[in-house]
Protein backbone atom coordinates (compact mmCIF):
# COMPACT_ATOMS: atom_id res chain seq x y z
CA UNK A 1 0.00 0.00 0.00
CA UNK A 2 1.39 3.35 -1.09
CA UNK A 3 1.64 5.86 1.52
CA UNK A 4 0.73 9.71 -0.33
CA UNK A 5 3.31 10.87 2.30
CA UNK A 6 5.95 9.74 -0.72
CA UNK A 7 4.84 12.94 -2.35
CA UNK A 8 6.30 15.18 0.23
CA UNK A 9 9.10 17.15 -1.03
CA UNK A 10 12.25 15.36 -0.82
CA UNK A 11 10.96 11.88 -0.47
CA UNK A 12 12.70 8.90 -1.77
CA UNK A 13 10.53 5.66 -1.48
CA UNK A 14 12.13 2.81 0.83
CA UNK A 15 12.61 -0.61 -1.32
CA UNK A 16 12.11 -4.38 0.35
CA UNK A 17 10.48 -5.23 3.09
CA UNK A 18 9.31 -1.30 3.64
CA UNK A 19 8.61 -0.68 0.43
CA UNK A 20 5.49 1.95 0.26
CA UNK A 21 6.41 4.25 2.25
CA UNK A 22 9.51 6.94 2.38
CA UNK A 23 13.27 5.94 3.46
CA UNK A 24 14.26 9.01 3.69
CA UNK A 25 13.55 12.69 3.01
CA UNK A 26 16.81 14.16 1.77
CA UNK A 27 18.40 14.64 4.95
CA UNK A 28 19.06 11.15 6.91
CA UNK A 29 21.08 12.45 9.66
CA UNK A 30 19.04 15.82 10.11
CA UNK A 31 16.20 13.42 10.17
CA UNK A 32 17.77 11.22 13.20
CA UNK A 33 18.41 13.93 14.83
CA UNK A 34 15.20 15.56 14.93
CA UNK A 35 14.00 11.84 16.11
CA UNK A 36 16.41 11.85 18.83
CA UNK A 37 15.01 14.97 19.96
CA UNK A 38 11.64 14.07 20.14
CA UNK A 39 10.27 16.33 17.35
CA UNK A 40 8.61 15.36 13.91
CA UNK A 41 7.00 12.22 12.97
CA UNK A 42 7.71 8.82 11.11
CA UNK A 43 5.41 7.53 8.31
CA UNK A 44 4.71 3.34 9.60
CA UNK A 45 1.32 3.69 7.41
CA UNK A 46 2.81 0.10 5.11
CA UNK A 47 2.52 -1.85 8.69
CA UNK A 48 -0.12 -4.79 8.98
CA UNK A 49 -2.86 -3.66 11.62
CA UNK A 50 -4.83 -6.16 13.00
CA UNK A 51 -8.25 -5.49 15.55
CA UNK A 52 -9.28 -8.15 17.91
CA UNK A 53 -12.63 -7.03 19.92
CA UNK A 54 -14.99 -9.11 21.93
CA UNK A 55 -15.84 -9.98 25.67
CA UNK A 56 -13.14 -13.27 25.16
CA UNK A 57 -10.58 -11.03 23.65
CA UNK A 58 -7.36 -11.13 25.90
CA UNK A 59 -8.96 -14.05 27.57
CA UNK A 60 -8.44 -16.09 24.41
CA UNK A 61 -5.13 -13.57 23.10
CA UNK A 62 -3.66 -15.15 26.55
CA UNK A 63 -3.48 -18.39 25.52
CA UNK A 64 -2.33 -17.59 21.86
CA UNK A 65 0.85 -15.05 22.67
CA UNK A 66 3.70 -15.74 24.69
CA UNK A 67 2.58 -12.64 26.91
CA UNK A 68 0.77 -12.19 30.06
CA UNK A 69 -2.29 -10.53 28.75
CA UNK A 70 -5.39 -11.83 30.45
CA UNK A 71 -5.58 -8.54 32.70
CA UNK A 72 -3.80 -6.39 30.05
CA UNK A 73 -4.85 -2.71 31.36
CA UNK A 74 -6.56 -0.56 29.04
CA UNK A 75 -4.09 2.05 27.25
CA UNK A 76 -0.85 -0.16 28.90
CA UNK A 77 1.55 -0.99 25.84
CA UNK A 78 3.34 -4.27 25.21
CA UNK A 79 4.65 -6.70 22.46
CA UNK A 80 4.30 -10.63 22.26
CA UNK A 81 5.19 -12.97 20.00
CA UNK A 82 3.39 -16.29 18.42
CA UNK A 83 5.79 -19.00 17.96
CA UNK A 84 5.90 -22.31 16.18
CA UNK A 85 5.08 -25.69 17.66
CA UNK A 86 8.96 -25.87 17.83
CA UNK A 87 9.15 -22.38 19.82
CA UNK A 88 10.32 -20.63 16.06
CA UNK A 89 9.12 -16.75 15.80
CA UNK A 90 6.28 -16.74 13.32
CA UNK A 91 4.67 -13.44 14.32
CA UNK A 92 5.61 -10.28 16.54
CA UNK A 93 2.93 -8.25 17.65
CA UNK A 94 2.83 -4.89 18.98
CA UNK A 95 -0.32 -4.09 21.20
CA UNK A 96 -2.51 -2.17 23.06
CA UNK A 97 -6.22 -2.19 24.37
CA UNK A 98 -8.44 0.54 24.76
CA UNK A 99 -11.46 -1.15 26.59
CA UNK A 100 -13.71 -2.68 23.98
CA UNK A 101 -10.28 -3.84 20.81
CA UNK A 102 -7.10 -4.76 21.28
CA UNK A 103 -5.13 -2.94 18.55
CA UNK A 104 -1.60 -4.37 17.12
CA UNK A 105 0.47 -3.43 14.46
CA UNK A 106 3.06 -6.13 12.66
CA UNK A 107 5.36 -6.16 9.97
CA UNK A 108 4.06 -5.37 6.81
CA UNK A 109 2.91 -8.21 4.20
CA UNK A 110 2.18 -10.59 7.60
CA UNK A 111 -1.07 -9.74 8.63
CA UNK A 112 -2.99 -12.23 6.28
CA UNK A 113 -1.19 -15.52 7.69
CA UNK A 114 -1.67 -13.86 10.90
CA UNK A 115 -5.40 -13.40 10.13
CA UNK A 116 -5.87 -16.63 9.42
CA UNK A 117 -3.81 -18.53 12.09
CA UNK A 118 -6.27 -16.13 14.46
CA UNK A 119 -9.24 -17.60 12.49
CA UNK A 120 -8.54 -20.88 12.97
CA UNK A 121 -8.16 -20.72 16.86
CA UNK A 122 -11.15 -19.11 17.74
CA UNK A 123 -13.33 -22.07 18.44
CA UNK A 124 -16.23 -20.95 20.77
CA UNK A 125 -14.68 -18.11 22.29
CA UNK A 126 -16.55 -14.49 21.82
CA UNK A 127 -13.94 -12.94 19.42
CA UNK A 128 -13.82 -10.93 16.23
CA UNK A 129 -10.51 -10.54 14.40
CA UNK A 130 -10.21 -7.86 11.65
CA UNK A 131 -7.72 -6.56 8.90
CA UNK A 132 -7.83 -2.91 9.52
CA UNK A 133 -4.73 -2.06 7.72
CA UNK A 134 -6.87 -0.55 4.08
CA UNK A 135 -8.52 1.49 6.95
CA UNK A 136 -5.90 2.39 9.51
CA UNK A 137 -1.78 3.95 9.22
CA UNK A 138 0.36 3.80 11.71
CA UNK A 139 2.40 6.71 12.78
CA UNK A 140 5.19 6.83 15.29
CA UNK A 141 5.99 10.49 17.66
CA UNK A 142 9.28 10.32 19.03
CA UNK A 143 9.82 10.14 23.08
CA UNK A 144 9.48 13.22 24.06
CA UNK A 145 7.27 14.64 21.48
CA UNK A 146 4.93 16.98 21.80
CA UNK A 147 2.46 16.86 18.59
CA UNK A 148 -1.22 16.69 19.49
CA UNK A 149 -2.93 13.27 18.75
CA UNK A 150 -6.28 13.86 17.51
CA UNK A 151 -8.94 12.89 19.69
CA UNK A 152 -10.22 9.62 19.46
CA UNK A 153 -7.07 7.91 18.10
CA UNK A 154 -5.74 4.69 19.51
CA UNK A 155 -2.60 5.37 21.37
CA UNK A 156 0.49 2.70 21.74
CA UNK A 157 3.02 4.51 24.41
CA UNK A 158 6.57 3.48 24.82
CA UNK A 159 9.95 4.29 26.03
CA UNK A 160 10.75 5.05 22.37
CA UNK A 161 7.62 6.97 21.62
CA UNK A 162 4.14 6.79 21.06
CA UNK A 163 2.33 4.44 17.88
CA UNK A 164 -0.52 6.58 16.89
CA UNK A 165 -3.57 4.34 14.94
CA UNK A 166 -4.60 6.92 12.89
CA UNK A 167 -7.53 6.85 10.24
CA UNK A 168 -5.96 6.58 7.04
CA UNK A 169 -7.74 8.73 5.44
CA UNK A 170 -6.60 11.53 7.45
CA UNK A 171 -2.83 10.77 7.27
CA UNK A 172 -2.24 13.56 5.02
CA UNK A 173 -3.65 16.13 7.01
CA UNK A 174 -2.05 15.32 10.14
CA UNK A 175 1.18 15.08 8.52
CA UNK A 176 0.58 19.15 8.23
CA UNK A 177 0.55 19.25 11.77
CA UNK A 178 3.06 16.72 13.11
CA UNK A 179 6.50 18.37 12.39
CA UNK A 180 9.03 17.63 10.11
CA UNK A 181 8.80 14.18 8.73
CA UNK A 182 11.55 11.68 9.42
CA UNK A 183 11.64 8.12 6.74
CA UNK A 184 12.48 4.99 7.58
CA UNK A 185 16.04 4.63 7.68
CA UNK A 186 16.03 7.13 10.54
CA UNK A 187 14.06 5.30 12.28
CA UNK A 188 16.04 2.04 11.92
CA UNK A 189 18.96 4.01 12.75
CA UNK A 190 17.70 4.51 16.50
CA UNK A 191 16.27 1.25 16.06
CA UNK A 192 19.35 -0.53 15.62
CA UNK A 193 21.24 1.82 18.47
CA UNK A 194 18.28 0.74 20.82
CA UNK A 195 19.14 -3.02 20.46
CA UNK A 196 15.36 -3.56 19.70
CA UNK A 197 15.06 -6.66 17.40
CA UNK A 198 12.64 -6.57 14.38
CA UNK A 199 10.76 -9.71 12.43
CA UNK A 200 11.99 -11.01 9.12
CA UNK A 201 15.37 -8.69 10.02
CA UNK A 202 16.91 -10.34 13.35
CA UNK A 203 15.07 -13.47 12.68
CA UNK A 204 15.34 -16.72 10.19
CA UNK A 205 12.98 -19.97 9.95
CA UNK A 206 14.55 -20.94 13.41
CA UNK A 207 14.91 -18.09 15.78
CA UNK A 208 13.34 -18.49 19.22
CA UNK A 209 13.27 -15.64 21.35
CA UNK A 210 15.82 -16.21 24.00
CA UNK A 211 18.70 -14.77 20.94
CA UNK A 212 17.11 -12.06 20.43
CA UNK A 213 16.58 -10.97 24.50
CA UNK A 214 12.69 -11.05 23.71
CA UNK A 215 12.61 -12.91 27.17
CA UNK A 216 11.00 -10.14 29.73
CA UNK A 217 9.83 -7.94 27.01
CA UNK A 218 7.88 -9.99 24.64
CA UNK A 219 7.82 -13.49 26.30
CA UNK A 220 6.20 -13.80 29.84
CA UNK A 221 8.02 -16.51 31.87
CA UNK A 222 5.35 -17.49 34.36
CA UNK A 223 2.12 -17.44 32.28
CA UNK A 224 -0.10 -20.54 31.44
CA UNK A 225 0.64 -22.70 28.15
CA UNK A 226 1.25 -21.63 24.93
CA UNK A 227 2.42 -22.88 21.64
CA UNK A 228 6.01 -23.70 21.67
CA UNK A 229 6.05 -22.96 25.32
CA UNK A 230 8.18 -26.08 25.88
CA UNK A 231 11.05 -24.97 24.28
CA UNK A 232 11.00 -21.38 25.67
CA UNK A 233 11.22 -23.32 29.29
CA UNK A 234 13.50 -25.73 28.35
CA UNK A 235 16.10 -23.34 27.24
CA UNK A 236 15.50 -20.93 30.05
CA UNK A 237 15.98 -23.52 32.76
CA UNK A 238 18.13 -26.47 31.24
CA UNK A 239 20.39 -24.39 28.49
CA UNK A 240 21.54 -21.74 26.67
CA UNK A 241 20.33 -20.57 22.79
CA UNK A 242 22.38 -21.41 20.20
CA UNK A 243 22.91 -17.58 18.73
CA UNK A 244 23.22 -14.51 20.33
CA UNK A 245 21.80 -10.63 19.51
CA UNK A 246 25.13 -7.95 18.77
CA UNK A 247 25.93 -4.70 18.30
CA UNK A 248 28.64 -3.83 15.98
CA UNK A 249 30.87 -1.21 15.42
CA UNK A 250 31.77 -0.97 11.91
CA UNK A 251 34.66 0.05 10.27
CA UNK A 252 33.81 3.83 9.56
CA UNK A 253 36.35 4.04 6.40
CA UNK A 254 34.37 1.63 4.29
CA UNK A 255 31.74 3.01 1.71
CA UNK A 256 28.95 0.26 1.41
CA UNK A 257 26.83 -1.06 4.71
CA UNK A 258 27.46 -4.85 4.73
CA UNK A 259 24.03 -5.96 3.75
CA UNK A 260 21.37 -8.23 5.58
CA UNK A 261 22.55 -11.83 5.71
CA UNK A 262 26.36 -10.86 4.99
CA UNK A 263 28.48 -13.81 6.39
CA UNK A 264 30.26 -12.87 10.01
CA UNK A 265 33.57 -14.40 11.08
CA UNK A 266 36.28 -14.01 13.46
CA UNK A 267 38.95 -11.35 11.99
CA UNK A 268 41.31 -13.49 13.13
CA UNK A 269 40.34 -16.57 10.31
CA UNK A 270 40.15 -13.56 7.61
CA UNK A 271 37.58 -13.51 5.17
CA UNK A 272 38.15 -17.09 3.98
CA UNK A 273 37.31 -18.17 8.08
CA UNK A 274 34.33 -20.06 8.93
CA UNK A 275 31.13 -18.36 9.01
CA UNK A 276 29.90 -17.60 12.57
CA UNK A 277 27.55 -15.53 12.53
CA UNK A 278 25.38 -12.83 10.16
CA UNK A 279 24.43 -9.39 9.88
CA UNK A 280 20.60 -8.75 10.83
CA UNK A 281 20.33 -5.05 10.05
CA UNK A 282 23.05 -2.39 9.51
CA UNK A 283 22.61 1.73 9.31
CA UNK A 284 24.26 4.60 9.27
CA UNK A 285 24.18 6.48 12.42
CA UNK A 286 24.35 10.53 12.84
CA UNK A 287 26.56 10.35 16.09
CA UNK A 288 28.22 6.27 16.31
CA UNK A 289 28.84 5.80 12.40
CA UNK A 290 27.92 2.71 10.72
CA UNK A 291 26.68 0.12 13.37
CA UNK A 292 24.59 -3.18 12.74
CA UNK A 293 22.90 -5.74 14.30
CA UNK A 294 24.05 -9.37 14.15
CA UNK A 295 23.09 -12.81 15.11
CA UNK A 296 26.23 -14.88 15.89
CA UNK A 297 27.16 -18.62 17.65
CA UNK A 298 26.58 -18.67 21.23
CA UNK A 299 30.17 -19.56 22.17
CA UNK A 300 32.00 -16.43 19.91
CA UNK A 301 33.95 -14.49 22.86
CA UNK A 302 32.56 -11.55 23.22
CA UNK A 303 35.65 -9.39 22.87
CA UNK A 304 36.98 -10.87 19.58
CA UNK A 305 37.09 -8.43 16.70
CA UNK A 306 34.56 -9.66 14.05
CA UNK A 307 34.53 -9.44 10.18
CA UNK A 308 30.92 -8.32 8.92
CA UNK A 309 31.90 -9.28 4.64
CA UNK A 310 34.86 -7.13 4.33
CA UNK A 311 34.48 -4.72 6.71
CA UNK A 312 35.85 -4.56 10.39
CA UNK A 313 33.56 -4.55 13.49
CA UNK A 314 33.77 -4.47 17.05
CA UNK A 315 31.17 -5.93 19.47
CA UNK A 316 28.83 -5.15 22.01
CA UNK A 317 26.93 -7.71 24.10
CA UNK A 318 23.37 -6.97 23.85
CA UNK A 319 22.05 -11.13 24.30
CA UNK A 320 24.63 -12.59 27.51
CA UNK A 321 26.39 -15.72 25.56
Amino acid sequence: MKSPLLSLPGAVAAEGADEGVAAHYGDLFREQRALADGTGFVDLSHRGVVTVSGADRLSWLHLLLTQHVSELPVGQATEALILSAHGHIEHALYLVDDGETVWAHVEPGTQEALLAYLESMKFFYRVEVADRTADFAVVHLPAGSIAEVPEGVVVRETAYGRDLFLPRADLESYAEKAGPPAGLLAFEALRVEQHRPRLGFETDHRTIPHELGWIGTAVHLQKGCYRGQETVARVQNLGKPPRRLVFLHLDGSEVHLPAHGTDVRLAADGPDGRKIGFVTTSVRHHELGPIALALVKRNVPVDAPLLAGDTAAAQEVVVEP
